[in-house]
Parts: structure tokens; C-alpha cells; sequence
């Protein structure tokens, strides 16, 4: 499933990446479900930042959603809970 869609999953992340690399951070494509739920990993400072999730849906699912509507959600594998 991941495979079909890893391209423009690679080329939507690629709009939000300098803001993660700006402040030490980047997101890592882990796999995408049945249900069509994109599973990332917040990488660098992003892994433990307490503002990650505000992250993750205001600007990593959003874009992604906006590329690939049929990608129904967006959800970190490893977010540390602050």
C-alpha cells in the first residue's frame, strides 16, 4: 500500500520540512495501515518537543491530507507525551 502513494507522501512532506529542520527536527514515512493512516516518526528534536502534536496535525497532517485526501490520518509513532 505504502509504495502506491510513497512519492507524493515524500513530495508533501517536503513542503513542511525546512519548519521541522529549522528547529532540529524532521519526520521519517514508517508506513501507511489498510485504513489508509500514515504512520511517521518525529525525528531529532521533534521526537520530545511538548508542541509535536500541535505539529503533527496542524502542519505535517494537513499537508499531507491536502496532497492525498484519501490518507484518512496522520499519527506519530514514537511522540513522547509532555
Amino acid at each position: 500500500m505504502l509504495d502506491q502513494y510513497k512519492e507524493q507522501i515524500e513530495k508533501a512532506l517536503d513542503t513542511i520540512r525546512p519548519y521541522l529542520e529549522a528547529d532540529g527536527g524532521n519526520v521519517k514515512v514508517i508506513g501507511l495501515s489498510g485504513d489508509m493512516v500514515l504512520q511517521l516518526e518525529l525525528t531529532g528534536t521533534c521526537s520530545s518537543c511538548p508542541m509535536s502534536t500541535m505539529t503533527l496535525k496542524a502542519g505535517v497532517e494537513e499537508a499531507i491530507k491536502k496532497a492525498i485526501p484519501e490518507i484518512n490520518r496522520v499519527e506519530a509513532v514514537n511522540v513522547e507525551v509532555a
